[in-house]
């Protein structure tokens, strides 16, 4: 199976000991967003988690520690975008996180790191021409260091109308206009684009559309088949997002765009209640809750070979 960590929170960037406390001891706690009172429990353990799949603005943290994981397959996404703290108050500098790029792919290899530029919005400081000049300038600084990169144009969930209210979307035409340069950077550069449940379809310009994180994405990550298929939780989209051990309202990034975090003071409400020793990201085991234990098993593909 596949161990999901980035859909709700920025594991690597906050909570860094806290995973590798479940890592060691074996297993983990989650809770269901929907459902709060159902905590599933998953093994942590070579012989059934076939990928851990990370996705963070900020890997830095887990950078010394890697070694602590080295038994298990990884999938990394890290998003490396060109906005300051106007818009990303406690994200680090892009420069440093391109360094720390360049450091976990020489650690986990090439084929293991995917680039993120998401989401794209543009206003008045940040243009068309802006991106177009961040985003060459961040492809040539990860040439050799990733083969892929995925983008995605800004959606307006209500989450985030509510705390980024000046944003707007970006045209059609614009969207259009910008990806076919992105791909031309990206031929230059030797870096593949894939888009991340666009509507628009983009595969005209060689945009890989058939989703960011689907099972041939996986594949080539950690070098080997596996016999899985997509839940097609999001229509259009083919990505394996499933068992995911974060929490909703808990990332401290503090992006305007953030479509994770209903508000800051619900964030610092659940951050308050984060304990590094306890299996679940957020609090403890209540009485009344329902904990299940996940079925899990590999799916990897056992080729046999015989020698006649």
């Amino acid at each position: 199976m596949i161990i999901n960590t980035g859909q709700r929170t920025d594991i690597p960037a906050y909570y860094s000991d806290w995973f590798f406390r479940r890592i060691k001891e074996g297993y983990v706690y989650v809770r269901n967003p929907y459902y709060p009172q159902k905590v599933t429990e998953y093994v942590f353990d070579p012989k059934v988690v076939d990928c851990i799949c990370f996705c963070t603005k900020n890997p830095r943290p887990m950078l010394k520690r890697l070694d602590e994981i080295k038994e298990y397959r990884q999938f990394w996404f890290v998003t490396i975008t060109p906005y300051f703290k106007d818009i990303e108050p406690f994200v680090p500098h892009f420069k440093e996180v391109i360094q720390s790029f360049k450091e976990l792919s020489l650690k986990v290899g090439k084929q293991a790191v995917a680039w993120r530029y998401d989401p794209i919005f543009m206003n008045q400081k940040y243009d068309f021409q802006y991106h177009l000049k961040a985003f060459r300038y961040m492809a040539k600084e990860l040439s050799g260091y990733t083969d892929r990169c995925v983008i995605s144009f800004i959606d307006l969930y209500e989450k985030t109308k509510k705390n980024f209210p000046s944003v707007k979307e970006v045209d059609i035409n614009t969207q259009h206009n910008l990806v076919k340069e992105f791909v031309k950077i990206g031929k230059q550069y030797h870096i593949e684009i894939y888009s991340c449940l666009e509507s628009i379809d983009f595969q005209q310009y060689g945009v890989h559309c058939e989703g960011c994180m689907s099972l041939e994405v996986i594949e080539k990550a950690i070098g080997v088949n596996l016999n899985i298929k997509s839940s097609q939780i999001r229509k259009g989209c083919q990505c394996l997002i499933g068992n995911d051990i974060g929490a909703y309202n808990t990332c401290l990034h503090g992006c305007l765009y953030c479509y994770a975090n209903v508000n800051k003071k619900k964030v610092i409400e659940q951050y308050s209640l984060h304990d590094p020793m306890s299996p679940l990201l957020i609090g403890h085991l209540n009485d009344d809750d329902i904990l299940v234990k996940a079925k899990q098993k590999s799916n990897i593909c056992l080729q046999l070979s015989l020698d006649i």
